[in-house]
């Protein structure tokens, strides 16, 4: 489950790092390095207290859809093998004690 916490979202980094194939101890490491970034978008009108979680590396990407409670109600993983279309870069990353927090608006 995801836990919000005012303006940040709190979800188990393990859950992150076994979905995008790295090792919990290197995720900080990849954020801090950019190698991991993140993207957190708020639902309108009829998704609305929705929020699409996307961790993108170089070659793969984890999506979350969550609701307001925390529930997770879509995942998806996709790996782009060699050919990688590229990613977003930049963004406020902060990982703490094996949490992820990144900020988004709700």
């Amino acid at each position: 489950m995801i836990k919000f916490d005012g303006d940040t979202i709190e979800l188990d980094a393990a859950t992150i790092a076994d979905a995008l194939g790295i090792h919990p101890s290197l995720l900080q490491q990849r954020i801090r390095d950019g190698a991991l970034t993140t993207r957190c978008e708020r639902g309108v009108d009829t998704d609305e207290g929705r929020y699409r979680l996307t961790f993108f590396t170089e070659r793969r990407r984890l999506r979350l859809i969550v609701d307001a409670a925390g529930n997770v109600l879509q995942r998806s993983t996709i790996n782009f093998g060699e050919h990688s279309p590229g990613r977003p870069v930049g963004g406020d990353r902060r990982l703490a004690k094996a949490v992820e927090r990144f900020p988004c608006r709700r």
